[in-house]
């Protein structure tokens, strides 16, 4: 019996090591679970004219970061509104991630304002997004999407990753849920937000040897709440298309994909709260997420599971939309 009871109380004594190990791994997570405020650090932040960078660069200059925001129009409405609204630690820079020119420059300028603790972040914000079929694209149309919302990430990490790996600090790129989820009608920003975050995750890998942490942002729909969908009328896909695709989508289908689309945009969340406090959290938290999905929460659940469900599964959810029946229905139509 003797035995016995001391084979019980060695065999305890490894289980209760590790847990009183993993009590005080999250008891210390939870007493550094975020940085106090960002004194002496600098943030750098793209997109900066709208949306989600001018909230986020008026909640990290509240917060106390240097921040240098990015902005495409630094005389414009939305970076002299941040002016106005933030403290002198705010900076606007002129930057237009498709040129390397505006990019050298801003290094340059954000080197030599740099507060002690040096540059702790940068966030990748700018984009754009459009809708339409892949046949009522052109090549231009991707090239525009995928060198502003890819390229210009790679562009701008690229020039300031030295910068940011000598503070061990964040990288953060905004992606959307449409990096993963194919949907009709967005085809050239899904290329675009999927290799973003291809890009992200290579970054992540090699940043961890220098202590660099690396999140995505995966926003659901905000096209209210920003402003960055592209509002445009069945007329104006129409007169883009040739001959031959005005016999294969009818103007009447092209008018009810609009009218989908505006009333889809409509349904997405109002304001930016939700976003904003996940890149938040990405830039202050000690223990950043990878990835950020934020949608609702009726939609969390078929979005987890999205990535691990059959193919022909995640396709044929569509044939349930009446949307797509119509479209299948209109296709040829006189």
């Amino acid at each position: 019996m003797n035995t016995v009871f001391i084979g019980q109380i060695i065999g305890i004594v490894p289980i209760s090591a590790i847990l009183l190990f993993l009590l005080a791994k999250l008891v210390s997570r939870h007493r550094l679970s975020h940085m106090e405020d960002g004194h002496g650090h600098a943030v750098l932040i793209t997109g900066c004219d709208s949306g989600f960078g001018h909230h986020l660069a008026r909640c990290l200059n509240h917060k106390g970061f240097v921040v240098f925001a990015g902005c495409l129009y630094p005389e414009g409405i939305g970076a002299q509104s941040l002016i106005r609204q933030t403290s002198s630690r705010l900076k606007i820079l002129k930057l237009d991630v498709t040129k390397d020119e505006d990019v050298q420059q801003a290094k340059k300028l954000v080197q030599e304002n740099l507060p002690e603790k040096g540059l702790w972040a940068v966030v990748n914000n700018a984009g754009i997004s459009d809708w339409a079929e892949i046949e009522w694209s052109t090549f231009e149309d991707f090239r525009n999407m995928v060198d502003i919302n890819l390229f210009g990430c790679i562009r701008t990490s690229i020039a300031f990753l030295p910068l940011v790996r000598a503070a061990k600090g964040r990288m953060v790129y905004v992606s959307s849920i449409f990096s993963f989820f194919n949907c009709l009608n967005m085809g050239a920003y899904s290329v675009s937000k999927r290799g973003l975050e291809a890009f992200a995750d290579c970054l992540r890998v090699e940043m961890a040897s220098f202590g660099v942490k690396v999140s995505i942002i995966q926003p659901g729909n905000f096209g209210q709440a920003t402003n960055i969908v592209r509002m445009k009328s069945g007329l104006d896909i129409w007169e883009k298309l040739d001959d031959e695709r005005k016999q294969t989508f009818n103007r009447q289908y092209i008018e009810l994909a609009s009218e989908y689309f505006i009333s889809t945009c409509k349904a997405g969340f109002k304001d930016t709260a939700l976003v904003i406090n996940a890149m938040m959290h990405a830039v202050m938290s000690r223990q950043p997420k990878y990835r950020y999905l934020l949608v609702s929460v009726l939609d969390q659940v078929f979005f987890r599971l999205h990535p691990f469900l059959p193919t022909a599964f995640t396709d044929a959810v569509f044939s349930l939309s009446s949307m797509y029946v119509k479209r299948k229905e209109m296709l040829y139509a006189k």
